[in-house]
């Protein structure tokens, strides 16, 4: 089943989304939290691939207040500059509360078990993070999130699940910033970490620079037994 566009409201005003469906028309919802690239077709193939298992995923353009319906990819220098330039003027405070939007939007779609989780990527991975810490999600799943270690305060207001994908190269999360990362989530039992030795940022990213197949298998399955455990 393709998937389509449909409109949120959130507390600020209204925005877009990917919405994919299980072809069964019932299970979990997921929120699917997007890259610096908005909603691409990198963030709709993770949506159609979570349909296709069962879920109902629901991506938001996080992006909306500074431009609507962003869709960039990471092939040259001119939209990386781009992706950066949102990255910067983007406020994760107003995209948690936009995601707890998509959020109650799941949980009252036709259909939906009454469970959501999220998973994000790289910007998305950071708002993972601070999902698990902020919102009512059941789970969450973090890739390669970038800035974890600003905001290991908010560790404290985990109440459920979060798994963090970490990759040991990133090259937008050095040693040290992982190292706090890791010592900051030490010993919470909801917290599971995987790393990945070798890998660089983004190895689950299809088509990018530094997709490594074998890693992206093994973090997605990984991803897709923790929300059959915390989401059915």
């Amino acid at each position: 089943m393709a998937g389509q566009d449909i409109t949120i409201q959130g507390k600020d005003g209204s925005f877009s989304a990917y919405l994919a469906r299980p072809s069964t028309g019932h299970g979990p919802g997921i929120v699917v939290i997007q890259e610096i690239f908005g909603v691409n077709a990198v963030m709709r193939q993770v949506a159609d691939d979570l349909a296709a298992r069962g879920f109902f995923a629901l991506a938001p353009d996080l992006f909306w207040r500074l431009k609507p319906g962003v869709q960039l990819t990471d092939q040259t220098d001119a939209e990386w500059q781009q992706a950066f330039g949102l990255m910067k003027q983007f406020n994760p405070d107003t995209g948690v509360a936009d995601i707890q939007a998509t959020i109650d939007t799941l949980r009252k779609m036709p259909g939906v078990n009454g469970k959501v989780g999220a998973v994000g990527y790289c910007l998305g991975g950071l708002l993972a993070y601070l999902t698990a810490a902020r919102t009512d999600a059941d789970a969450a799943v973090g890739y390669y999130g970038v800035n974890i270690q600003e905001k290991l305060a908010e560790a404290g207001g985990i109440k459920h699940p979060l798994m963090l994908h970490m990759a040991e190269a990133d090259q937008f999360v050095p040693p040290p910033a992982q190292e706090k990362i890791l010592a900051g989530l030490k010993g919470n039992p909801l917290v599971t970490i995987h790393r990945y030795p070798e890998m660089n940022h983004a190895f689950a990213r299809p088509g990018g620079k530094h997709y490594d197949k074998a890693c992206a298998d093994l973090a997605n399955t990984r991803t897709q037994t923790f929300f059959r455990q915390h989401l059915s």
